[in-house]
């Protein structure tokens, strides 16, 4: 893999090209190692991604991980990018950070998904800022966490912060998406960040007695068992995002591009609810870093062909791919689009 005219020869995204170009050879990541050989990226953000001056973006969870990376590259090439984060103390480490890394400057955006009051807050402030919003990157969330863990509305953690918060933002924003196609005369386009663990939902899909605290989602909890319940609660939230791409996709798809990913299997602090055994495991042998988690969301807004994604499920390192046959059905992407709507109607 050439790494010849990287304009930032330091940055870890090069460094993590070099990783690939040598197979990830590393003792702990034996397994990486072999499946970089076997798919390496075709798609390398410094050197694929267009100049993106003018473009306004913004990116959910944007202080860490993925996300951290994904405002890295946007900077770098000249966007000016919202980096949304609920804790504001660690959101300007971040941009700190990423201005010595970068030479730009981030913007902060207050952000808890987990509460649909900050997600209109959060909403309101950047349109009080901006007319228009080019890329939307839905990247933010949360996984395995334990099942008394709910939303300040009293949803569960996981379909409420990664599916109905990210609904509830998206569908604030859309007079800004749509202003940058009348503005531009070019679509807007929206990353979903799914997971291949949406195929651990359960069932149809979507168990709704799950989603909401109370008696009835309690017994849930506990016919699901505690090692796998939390799965599936996220295999539902995952599930919700490709549903909910799918939706704006249909809806939109004249004035908007909206995609659904799987960015990889990457080592963040999104497993941090995961049994210390399980990381440990995971980060061994099936993790790659984080940069490599940016490659197929900033594939997909800034260079794949709008056309032949809008509507799609995303895939590592910047393919079309296949979802679980659940994502294609139309009668449960209504009831959840319903029930979405139904759950922030008031807020």
């Amino acid at each position: 893999m050439d790494t010849a005219g990287c304009r930032f020869p330091n940055s870890r995204v090069e460094r993590c090209a070099s990783n690939i170009q040598q197979g990830y050879s590393t003792p702990k990541q034996p397994m990486a190692s072999l499946f970089a050989r076997f798919s390496p990226p075709h798609f390398r953000p410094e050197r694929d991604m267009p100049d993106l001056s003018g473009k306004i973006a913004l990116v959910t969870g944007g202080n860490t991980g993925i996300g951290y990376e994904t405002v890295e590259q946007l900077l770098l090439k000249n966007a000016k990018v919202y980096l949304a984060a609920r804790s504001g103390q660690k959101a300007n480490a971040a941009i700190e950070r990423l201005e010595a890394e970068t030479k730009k400057r981030a913007i902060l955006l207050q952000l808890d998904l987990a509460d649909l009051r900050s997600v209109r807050k959060a909403a309101e402030a950047f349109l009080a800022q901006e007319s228009r919003l080019d890329l939307l990157f839905n990247n933010g969330g949360v996984m395995i966490s334990p099942p008394e863990m709910l939303t300040a509305q009293g949803h569960d953690l996981q379909f409420g912060t990664n599916c109905i918060g990210h609904f509830f933002l998206t569908e604030l924003l859309l007079p800004a998406l749509l202003q940058s196609h009348a503005d531009t005369g070019t679509r807007a386009r929206v990353m979903h960040t799914s997971s291949i663990g949406h195929t651990f939902a359960p069932g149809r899909g979507i168990e709704f007695e799950s989603l909401k605290g109370g008696e009835e989602r309690d017994e849930w909890v506990k016919s699901a068992g505690g090692t796998m319940g939390p799965w599936r609660l996220y295999g539902e939230s995952k599930l919700g995002n490709i549903l909910v791409s799918n939706y704006f996709a249909r809806e939109y798809g004249d004035k908007i591009v909206s995609s659904a990913l799987h960015p990889g299997s990457i080592r963040s602090e999104l497993n941090r609810h995961a049994s210390a055994l399980l990381q440990i495991i995971s980060n061994t042998f099936f993790k790659f870093p984080a940069p490599m988690g940016a490659y197929t969301q900033l594939w997909g807004a800034t260079v794949a062909d709008a056309d032949s994604i809008n509507g799609q499920y995303l895939i590592p390192w910047g393919k079309i791919g296949k979802t679980d046959p659940r994502a294609g059905d139309r009668a449960l992407e209504d009831e959840v689009i319903a029930h979405v709507k139904e759950q922030v109607k008031e807020f």
